[in-house]
């Protein structure tokens, strides 16, 4: 509910109404008058039609998860009232047009068809709801004013004055309802959000993926991945990177596994149905030893699924994906920082590595979008390749099964590269006893990875009366769960990298009297994971895998059954 630091507005409407126009035109003015401000949204796989909603949470403090209940909703049509229902509590403030909503239910009669349709267009309707919103927390108008002048610049003026006059009108409406005492929402931070980054998930790995020294992608659009190539595609000429829209998913993956052998750093950004088609390259990058960056943003299957739900579903897929055995790397960023620093940190240690490195996002992580303070990222990793000579040898064995990396032209040396099994200068063999040889070289770096993975981050006491194990998207809104119960016994134990599980992830996880997993598939895959890995089976989980992502709120309540 309304606090004085936080409130949640929900938005609802049909696809092809222009909900993504108020949600722009909100999260926009509300941040540049200094809130801070969290943004994401649910959508039905249709491009008219059906009931979509986005949630919108404004704060005195930084927030970066996502609450279900709406302190305000603002109802588009009627549709959107059915949809909701589930979400709204009897505090919910309903504001919309009751001649489109009907008299039902309680509803504050804000009347944007009309005002639109008065001005000539339906379609002012969200002007005159985004200015309603913004009425109720005080923006300066000039300031919607001149957002509103420069969004439709390219429009006719007409249009651009019909815009202006229905947010006028619905800030007017707003206004009242918040001088009437009705609607009351927090004052702006002592220091103002409106100067920091403004990025969502999709963006956060294309730039930790620029950050990484990647300067080569192939991808082939699937939804939610695809925010990062056109991402990227948008920064190419400046950032000097070359962005491939490949034919299909296996010509994708194949042409960046040929870039890394050509000595660029490569990135596939894919999602799970497309990745069902690259497990064979998968395969070909850990016989070949060659680095590969790919990232799998999860929706649920099986098939086609729900494709525009999330999901945290395909963990055990990237991990068992391609045939035969090999080492690899899978991370998984929580929040859009971390976005941005796992995939720079990806492409350092596969190249460093040579093994493929995997980036699991999800549909929730990739539409969410909030501000953050500029990151401070560190210099990429230098290409981890030598220049070879005569006698170069590919596949050298070594102690630690990590083989120098040469790349054609920079030497003397051929670099010989091979999907069948090979020798030591790769040429391919079907020696039995150089079989077992290749086949421990390349396991031996397994012991290596495990050594340099990221540790789990425990928040609060491992020995406490409860803690509550998450990994990727999943972190902040166990966070912010946690701190709504105000008690110091709960801690969280969350982990960004989720294979190979770092070694002192056992010792946390036996010394906790209770612990509760939370995870957004139906089977536990990464509590699968810690009982293999780390030998501690969890018994009691709390799973969601709807479409949706948890909660604040059902996480809160889910704890505090446990206590």
């Amino acid at each position: 509910m309304i606090t004085a630091h936080t409130t949640t507005i929900v938005l609802g409407g049909e696809a092809g109404q222009g909900i993504q126009t108020v949600e722009t035109l909100l999260v926009s003015l509300l941040r540049a008058a200094g809130w801070h401000v969290f943004a994401t949204k649910e959508y039905m796989s249709r491009i008219r039609g059906g009931s979509n909603s986005v949630t919108i949470r404004v704060s005195r403090r930084r927030v970066q998860a996502y609450a279900e209940i709406p302190d305000i909703l603002v109802a588009l049509d009627a549709s959107a009232l059915a949809h909701l229902e589930p979400r709204i509590a009897p505090h919910t403030r309903i504001l919309g047009d009751t001649a489109v909503l009907g008299s039902a239910r309680r509803i504050t009669d804000v009347p944007f068809q009309a005002i639109g349709s008065a001005l000539g267009s339906a379609l002012y309707a969200n002007s005159a709801a985004a200015g309603a919103v913004l009425g109720i927390f005080g923006v300066p108008f000039d300031l919607v004013s001149a957002h509103l002048q420069r969004r439709f610049s390219a429009k006719k003026a007409e249009i651009i004055t019909g815009n202006v006059e229905a947010a006028r009108r619905g800030y007017a409406i707003g206004a009242e309802l918040q001088s009437s005492g009705g609607l009351r929402p927090p004052a702006p931070p002592d220091q103002p959000a409106g100067r920091e980054l403004l990025v969502n998930g999709a963006e956060a790995v294309a730039i930790g993926a620029l950050a990484g020294g990647c300067t080569f992608v192939a991808s082939y659009p699937m939804s939610p991945s695809t925010g990062v190539l056109t991402f990227l595609a948008q920064q190419a000429q400046s950032c000097g990177i070359i962005v491939e829209q490949a034919e299909d998913e296996i010509a994708a993956i194949n042409m960046v596994l040929g870039a890394w052998y050509a000595g660029a750093r490569g990135l596939v950004t894919t999602s799970g149905g497309g990745f069902a088609l690259m497990v064979e390259a998968v395969s070909l990058a850990g016989a070949m030893e060659s680095p590969l960056v790919v990232h799998l943003a999860q929706r649920p299957g099986p098939a086609t699924g729900l494709p525009t739900r999330t999901e945290q579903g395909d963990l055990q897929f990237a991990l068992y994906s391609g045939h035969g055995e090999f080492a690899r790397i899978i991370l998984a960023p929580s929040t859009l920082e971390e976005g941005m620093l796992l995939t720079q940190r990806a492409f350092g240690i596969a190249d460093r590595f040579q093994v493929p490195v995997f980036i699991l996002t999800d549909q929730y992580f990739m539409d969410t979008y909030y501000n953050i303070p500029t990151p401070e990222l560190p210099e990429a990793e230098p290409l981890h390749i030598v220049e070879t000579d005569a006698g170069y040898r590919r596949y050298a064995l070594t102690p630690d099964g990590i083989s120098p990396r040469g790349i054609p032209g920079y030497g003397s040396g051929l670099v010989r590269v091979d999907s069948d099994e090979h020798d030591e200068d790769g040429r391919i063999t079907e020696s039995m006893a150089m079989r077992v040889a290749m086949v421990d070289k390349r396991l031996r770096r397994v012991s290596v990875l495990t050594a340099e993975a990221l540790p789990p981050r425990l928040n609060g006491p491992a020995d406490g009366s409860l803690l509550v194990v998450g990994w990727g998207s999943t972190g902040p809104i166990i966070a912010e769960a946690i701190a709504g119960l105000g008690r110091s016994d709960v801690g969280h134990l969350h982990f960004t990298q989720v294979h190979p599980i770092h070694p002192t992830a056992a010792g946390i996880l036996h010394s906790a009297r209770k612990v509760v997993l939370v995870e957004g598939n139906a089977t536990g895959q990464f509590g699968q994971l810690l009982a293999l890995h780390a030998g501690v089976d969890i018994s009691d989980k709390i799973l969601r895998y709807d479409g949706l992502q948890f909660s604040v709120e059902q996480l809160q309540e889910e704890f505090t059954r446990r206590l």
